[in-house]
């Protein structure tokens, strides 16, 4: 079940995507207010504005060693100052997943961190169209970028079809293999995230769209800015 479903509205050559049906998770959540000890030490770690905490971070509450490892992988993988990869296109390829695995909640929050990020809305807005059509080709992005997302689709749609060979065309087209690495990862974090909102009813309900992590250079800091 996905809670997330296009309309048929337009806003430019957008189509936006509602929310709809039961907002309330499938699990039971602890919320800021309630919450003590390990958990509320960590929900300071990660919350935004006005103590809000995402409800993707919120799906670990009952086991919150979970949280800290989801955290720090995203926190290492995404926004870490040792990645060479613009952190526009890392978010890009996070959109790219999560629309391939039809996860909303993802889409939606990452989608507004790459415009926020790339500072650029009518790129951003064609980099969405290009994605929800399963169309990389047709988006403002270079050649290399684009192969970058090839490999992402292989990767998510069907990893054990994957060589050699593909990792040798991004090297070609210009990635270093450290490069190569960082978009590997975080294509498979975001697998990760996408299965952990739609196995467990996460929705973006509540949620300030487009908050992360962003001083990169403080690996500790997870607060949402």
């Amino acid at each position: 079940m996905n809670d997330w479903v296009p309309t048929e509205q337009t806003v430019g050559s957008l189509k936006p995507q509602v929310l709809k049906g039961n907002h309330m998770p499938w699990i039971k959540t602890i919320s800021y207010e309630d919450a003590t000890g390990k958990l509320k030490a960590l929900y300071d770690r990660v919350k935004g504005p006005d103590n809000n905490v995402d409800n993707i971070m919120m799906m670990h509450s009952l086991r919150p060693h979970s949280m800290e490892g989801h955290m720090a992988i995203y926190k290492y993988v995404l926004h870490h100052s040792g990645n060479t990869i613009p952190k526009w296109f890392l978010e890009v390829l996070g959109v790219w997943v999560s629309s391939l695995n039809e996860c909303g909640y993802c889409v939606e929050h990452h989608f507004a961190g790459m415009k926020r990020l790339l500072g650029d809305d009518t790129r951003s807005d064609a980099i969405r169209v290009a994605i929800e059509n399963r169309d990389p080709e047709s988006a403002p992005l270079d050649k290399a970028q684009k192969m970058a997302m090839d490999y992402v689709r292989v990767l998510t749609r069907d990893p054990a079809g994957l060589s050699e060979e593909h990792v040798i065309q991004l090297r070609t087209s210009g990635y270093s293999d450290g490069e190569i690495l960082e978009i590997n990862q975080v294509s498979a974090y975001f697998g990760y995230a996408n299965r952990t909102v739609l196995g467990l009813g996460c929705s973006t309900k509540g949620d300030i769209l487009g908050l992360s992590p962003n001083k990169s250079d403080d690996p500790a800091n997870w607060n949402h800015t």
